[in-house]
């Protein structure tokens, strides 16, 4: 296995974590390779140790957390160093969103604040799979009824992202779990393979973050700026029913 090991980097990656503030982070959660076992292309891997660290409800100010509670968002950050997982490069479990009030499914924003990152997103009746080619400074939209996967398709460079998300709702990992994963694996050679649990799958379309020009100009990067402007434009993470006719040209 080339690039970092499990154990190599169990320690720094809390440590030179380094965003726009000088501010302590949060205990992280770590997600640990044994967690991953159920979505790999290859469920009888072995392989132990922390995988990504996930460092949830992060605010610069006391100000900003009092008006992302009020406001019923979360912004975290997430590291995902280099290395292989028994033939794929390194991802995250995989989840869905479910519906809001309004019956229009919770989307979800992500920036790259460093390194390159694979978003690969599937609706949940599997009428698409795409995945997008994102890098820092990159911002993606994934929208209401779709999972989504991110993978560092690298083998010398940290993934650092950033989400804002709605806080009203727990994501749903069981439908990845019950189905080995998401509909492709990336293997570590750059190959998509089509995971076999899943019936029947569309040709998986490939696309750049920065094809949606629709995206850059309404969630302008860095994300964490909208928090700091109080936009009104962040209502579309719990309400997104009022902005549909965004979330239908995304990714194309």
């Amino acid at each position: 296995m080339s690039g970092y090991s499990l154990k190599s980097h169990s320690v720094p990656h809390k440590i030179d974590l380094k965003v726009r503030w000088n501010i302590p982070l949060p205990e992280p959660e770590v997600r640990d390779a044994t967690d991953l076992k159920t979505v790999l292309a290859r469920p009888g891997c072995t392989l132990k140790g922390p995988v990504y660290y996930m460092y949830r409800d992060v605010a610069s100010s006391a100000a900003d957390r009092w008006w992302l509670k009020r406001s019923i968002l979360r912004y975290d950050i997430t590291v995902i160093p280099p290395c292989k997982l028994c033939g794929e490069f390194v991802k995250t479990k995989g989840h869905y969103h479910p519906d809001s009030p309004s019956g229009v499914g919770y989307p979800e924003i992500y920036e790259v604040l460093e390194g390159k990152a694979h978003y690969l997103l599937q609706s949940h009746n599997l009428s698409d799979v795409v995945m997008i080619k994102a890098i820092k400074g990159d911002v993606i939209i994934v929208p209401p009824g779709y999972g989504h996967i991110t993978i560092n398709p690298t083998q010398d460079t940290v993934l650092k992202m950033a989400n804002i998300v709605s806080s009203a709702f727990e994501s749903n990992y069981q439908d990845y779990e019950d189905l080995k994963g998401a509909a492709y694996y990336e293997m570590d050679d750059g190959k998509f393979v089509k995971n076999p649990a899943y019936p029947k799958v569309p040709a998986l379309r490939i696309v750049t973050a920065k094809t949606d020009l629709n995206t850059r100009v309404i969630i302008p990067p860095p994300i964490y700026g909208l928090i700091e402007r109080r936009n009104a434009t962040l209502g579309l993470l719990n309400h997104p029913e009022k902005f549909e006719s965004l979330f239908q040209n995304l990714n194309r």
